[in-house]
């Protein structure tokens, strides 16, 4: 008789067909997972910041860096170049207006001058000699002229004599017209020597204004050339501290080199350095603040220097008050420098978190405080402590403001303690 065998459900095939199955669909639903937005990650709050949303006084300012300086520097140049020879005092000492600083020695100048006081000797004398000449032509001139006076007051007396005579018809005619001519004669001399007079004295007065021009211009010549020299002697154009002196003996200086500075210590100024990328926002009357000996300060822009050296450019400020006692040259300033009023705004602290995001997304806590999740915001402006917070987030709420380096593309944070 026959046995029927009996089939089995479970085979090893057929369970190892559906091990397969199930496990290509927990990979799919894997996957799907973690591709549709629902990737979570367990985070320790420990190890975290959670920050939360306030509103409150808002003002945009930009940290920069300062250097004290005085507020009026002079500078010193070699107005001529030359060789240093001597110097009179140190870099740091305190100069009144016209005390020797350096010496130099220039022999081209030196031999200039030499020429110079050369030239005008010769032309001092060689217009005294012009002068003598012109004074004995002059006096010859009136002597001649007292000659001819004399000779025609006597062919006067002598025509008006026989004009007397030829009346009374004691001489006749040719005798008269023979002391006519002659008084005539002398007349006219005189009125010729008159005219030479005068226009030997116009002649002459124009020789000495030009002597005496070309004396003068060549006198300035040698005033300047000796003011040249004198420039070799470097002096302190005002009262104040010798700074940055670069001069040593046996040094050659061209003209137009810089030797040093002399600062006036009646008041301080500090040289700001701003990123490029705030030139359009800075101007005069921009106000700054920074904390020195426990005690805040404020300061003022003043100047504007709009060029642009490696993505940076430059300010002026000034103290709105008394500088701060005890405040040095050349010392750096930490400077919280005030892009805008006080507004009041939604405010976000500013925390590691932008460095991944760039301020487009954050991490918010949930009601429950169990977990957070992204999402989408925007900020406007800033200042060191806060983003200002336009859209996405509101007072109250709470938010992850540390370092997002290790969450990847994580759209959800469970908080556990």
């Amino acid at each position: 008789m026959d046995r029927i065998i009996e089939k089995k459900t479970w085979t090893k095939k057929r369970i190892l067909t559906i091990s397969g199955i199930v496990a290509i669909v927990m990979l799919i639903a894997a996957s799907y997972y973690y591709t549709s937005g629902n990737s979570k990650l367990n985070v320790n709050t420990d190890r975290i910041t959670i920050s939360e949303i306030t509103k409150g006084s808002f003002q945009e300012i930009i940290p920069v860096n300062g250097i004290v300086l005085p507020l009026t520097t002079i500078y010193l140049d070699a107005v001529e170049g030359g060789r240093v020879e001597e110097k009179y005092v140190d870099d740091g000492t305190m100069m009144k207006k016209g005390q020797p600083i350096i010496r130099l020695s220039n022999t081209d100048l030196q031999l200039g001058l030499v020429t110079q006081q050369t030239n005008v000797y010769n032309l001092l004398t060689q217009m005294q000699i012009s002068k003598n000449a012109a004074q004995q032509n002059t006096v010859s001139k009136l002597n001649q002229m007292t000659d001819v006076e004399s000779q025609l007051k006597e062919a006067e007396r002598v025509y008006k004599l026989d004009k007397h005579l030829y009346e009374e018809k004691v001489i006749g005619s040719q005798e008269y017209q023979q002391a006519l001519n002659n008084f005539n004669y002398y007349l006219q001399k005189k009125q010729l020597n008159d005219k030479i007079l005068q226009q030997d004295s116009v002649s002459t007065e124009q020789q000495l204004i030009q002597a005496r021009q070309s004396f003068e211009g060549s006198q300035n010549a040698l005033n300047v050339m000796r003011q040249k020299v004198g420039d070799l002697i470097v002096r302190a154009p005002i009262d104040g501290q010798l700074t940055s002196l670069d001069a040593e003996v046996g040094q050659t200086k061209n003209k137009g080199d810089q030797l040093g500075q002399i600062d006036v210590l009646g008041g301080y100024k500090v040289r700001v350095d701003i990123d490029e990328h705030y030139i359009s926002r800075i101007f005069t009357g921009l106000k700054g603040t920074f904390d020195f000996a426990d005690t805040a300060y404020e300061l003022v822009i003043k100047k504007v220097y709009t060029q642009v050296t490696n993505g940076r450019f430059q300010v002026d400020m000034e103290f709105t008050g008394k500088a701060p006692k005890g405040i040095r040259r050349g010392q750096t300033l930490q400077i919280r420098l005030a892009l805008s009023d006080e507004r009041q705004a939604i405010l976000l602290p500013k925390g590691g978190f932008y460095q991944q995001t760039g301020g487009n997304w954050i991490f918010k806590v949930a009601d429950n405080g169990k977990n957070a999740y992204k999402v989408d915001i925007q900020l406007g402006n800033q200042n060191p402590d806060y983003y200002e917070v336009l859209q996405g987030l509101k007072p109250g709420d709470k938010v992850v403001t540390s370092s997002y380096e290790n969450y990847g593309n994580m759209q959800e944070l469970v908080l556990q303690k």
